[in-house]
Parts: structure tokens; sequence; C-alpha cells
């Protein structure tokens, strides 16, 4: 965004956000979708979940996990989803039963996605303008593109439940995705100053910055500004953008380097939280023991013993607040059915407040790179020869890590249906398939 450095794409929405609430500068999540949303709604590592992968049922969230909207809605609120899921396309799966209220959503990991023999896809032949949509179980059909539609949905249905009961609204939005179907005004603001598809990737993120704005001024049209906290964050290291801009980060989405992790973390809640930095090591799993504290709502045993993220309300208070020495670790996964053991050192990381061993391998055996972060963030100069030791103790502590979850990697031998169930819904909703665009 314009707000980290970006020196074309402008985005003054966010870029508001950005000044007006708490950044977190060194938050980290993981190098692709769905186990980014894994964690998130948990609290817990994504193989933890059993997500090792954005398909072939490896993108199912474990019915056995409690989600963040089941612990809200045990405090008060009422929920709503509108955009993505990613975390499982069979029925049993959808988030209207892990804790939402309203849903709002499209199949797979990406409108119109489709990937036979296996459970996920979306509506045949869907496309980002004018989408069919899963809508508390029954498909309509939407007027108006994707980012456009979901922001609108989720605002009428905040206009619907404000002074009833306080809400949780998660708005993931599909858009910047390829296959890169951009408004082509959103398209054009971008177009001669940038190779073409990185004008449409940007004209996907200027569209989002205008919903930002349009949630942020109905907030304050209706008196609500102060009583909401609204958090920005995006859920793996960018694609096309990096040939432009990656604030001299190494690497990208569905690496392990930090250029694959590293996001945006921002927070406004106008009266209640001061702007500041905070520099600590953060992460998608600090999100749900978050937001419970926040809410006034204790962790059950059972979600005390899922939740391996901390919460983050004392650097939300104090930018300086103690905050102990912690490890987190990133496996990129999706690896070929059966093969998880050949890939346990393949894109895989470690990191604490000052180093970040990566083994970059793509199979076999570990290829230990160690580096500075505080003094090399470009992760340039490689220091496992120097520090030794410090090696060894991080892949300890990796290898200690990993035989951990593999008892909970519940989704790698899982066989989806025979045919896909949007398909199937849709077809037995509204008849027959819709034509490709």
């Amino acid at each position: 965004m314009s707000c980290h450095g970006n020196p074309i794409l402008k985005t003054p929405h966010i870029d508001r956000l950005h000044a007006e609430g708490v950044r977190f500068t060194d938050f980290h999540v993981s190098p692709t979708c769905s186990p980014t949303r894994s964690a998130l709604l948990t609290g817990r590592h994504e193989f933890r979940n059993g997500v090792t992968h954005t398909i072939n049922e490896r993108e199912r969230l474990t019915l056995k996990a409690i989600t963040l909207a089941q612990v809200l809605k045990s405090a008060g609120y009422t929920t709503g989803i509108f955009g993505k899921w990613h975390l499982g396309d069979e029925p049993a799966y959808w988030p209207d039963k892990r804790g939402f209220d309203e849903m709002f959503i499209h199949g797979c990991g990406g409108i119109g996605q489709d990937y036979p023999g296996t459970s996920g896809g979306d509506v045949p032949g869907n496309s980002y303008f004018s989408p069919y949509i899963l809508h508390n179980g029954r498909f309509v059909k939407t007027d108006g593109y994707c980012t456009d539609v979901f922001f609108t949905q989720a605002l009428r249905w905040i206009d619907s439940v404000r002074g009833k009961r306080p809400f949780f609204a998660y708005i993931p939005t599909n858009a910047p995705h390829a296959p890169l179907q951009v408004r082509p005004e959103d398209e054009q603001r971008y177009a001669g100053k940038v190779p073409p598809e990185t004008a449409k990737f940007f004209g996907m993120i200027a569209n989002i910055d205008d919903n930002v704005g349009r949630l942020l001024d109905r907030l304050r049209e209706w008196s609500l500004e102060r009583q909401t906290l609204v958090i920005f964050m995006n859920d793996n290291g960018g694609t096309r953008g990096v040939e432009v801009y990656n604030a001299g980060m190494r690497g990208q989405k569905g690496t392990p380097w930090l250029g694959g992790t590293r996001a945006a973390s921002l927070w406004r809640w106008p009266g209640t939280l001061r702007p500041a930095d905070v520099h600590r090591l953060t992460a998608h799993l600090d999100v749900l023991p978050t937001l419970a504290e926040l809410a006034g709502t204790p962790l059950s045993e059972k979600v005390k013993e899922q939740v391996e993220g901390r919460s983050l309300v004392p650097l939300l208070k104090n930018p300086q607040a103690p905050w102990p020495e912690r490890t987190l670790f990133t496996h990129v996964g999706r690896w070929p059915r059966g093969q998880a053991a050949e890939h346990r050192y393949a894109r895989c990381s470690v990191r604490t407040p000052r180093w970040h061993l990566v083994s970059d391998v793509k199979a076999g055996a570990a290829r230990w790179q160690l580096f500075d972060v505080p003094h090399d963030p470009g992760e340039k100069n490689d220091v496992a020869a120097q520090h030794p030791e410090v090696v060894r103790e991080l892949a300890a502590a990796y290898d200690r890590w990993w035989d951990s979850v593999q008892p909970m990697l519940v989704n790698e031998t899982a066989i989806g249906p025979r045919e896909r169930p949007f398909a199937v819904l849709f077809r037995q909703q509204l008849g027959g398939s819709m034509p490709r665009p």
C-alpha cells in the first residue's frame, strides 16, 4: 500500500487506517491463503487444524476446531462472513456450521475456481462480475463487482443488527487474486504506469481501498466509529505487485521468506487505541485471543488448549509492554499427496525476534540458512556459518515442532465427494450450469 511506501499504488483509505491506528510492523501470517484463514480463526498453526494446502481436501478446517466466530457468539455477538471462506466447500465445513450467523460466500479459493476430482470448486463459470453467491444456504445472483458486492452486503447486514447486538463482520475479499478480472475504470488508474497485469492487480487493490473508505464513512454516519474496532490485514505475501515494490523484502506468496509471511496489521479504534507502531514479533495466531479479551469473554478450557497465540491487548495499550521471546514456524506445505515426510524441510522456516532460519529446498534434507533480521531485513546475508549454535538450536526446535503436528494432519488421505458440492447445490437450486462468460 502507499502507507508502506509503494510509489505507484495509491490507497488513501487504508492509509487512513494506518495513520489513525495501531500498526504491527513485524506481524506474520502463513505463506498462502487457506492456512492463514485457518490460523486466524482458531489461534493455532494451520497444520494443527489439518490445513496443509489450498486444494485437494487439505484446505478443510478440522471439525474439531473452535472458531473465533464461536468464541464471540459465546460473548453475545452476532457474526457474519462476506466473501472468501476457503476452509472447506462441503456443507459440514461451511461457516454457518462454524459459528457464523450470516453466510455470504463463494466457493473454493476464488470465484469461478474449479478443481475436478476434489470437493473444491465454485459455481461453474462464475465471474468476478455479478457472481452467484451462497447466501445462508441458497445461491443468489448479485449485481456488480465482487468486492463491491461483499462490502455492500456486509454494510447491509451491519445496518440490520446495529443497536441490537454487538457484531463481528468478517469481510475476506476474493481480490486481489488471479484470474485478474478487474473493473476497467480501476485498471485504467494504473494503465501505462506499470506492466499490464500489474495494472489489473493494483486496480483490484484500489477498489478494495475504495470500499474500506465506504465502510469507514458508514460507521461514522451511524455514530459507530468510536464503538467499532476495524482491523485490516492481508493473508500472505504479494504476487503481481512485487515486481514494482516489495518493501525490500525477499520472497513473495508461497515462500518461507519474510516476503511470503510479513503482513499488514492495522487496528483502528478511535477514542480507545492511540496511533502507534508496535515492533514486537506478532502473528495471525494472536487475533483470536485478542478479540476474546476485548469482548470480555474468558476462553473455555477447550479453547485454551487449542490456542497457541497470545493476546495483543498489552501491546495495543502500550507498544513497549513486556513481550516474552517467542518462536514461530512456517511451512509452505502443498506437498504431493502422501509425501509429507519427504517434504519435512521443504520451504520452511523458524522465526524468533532476531533470527530467521530458512530451508528453501524443494524436498529432501534441510539446507539451513540463517539471517539476522534486525540488521538484515532483506535477508541478503546468510550468517549460518558464523552462528552454528543458533542453527542447531532453531533446527532442533523445528524438528520438535514438525513431529508434534504429524498426528493432527487429518486431511492428508482425505477423499472428497464424487462431484463438487457447490456445483451439485447450484444445479439443484437453479437448474443446470451457468454458461461461462
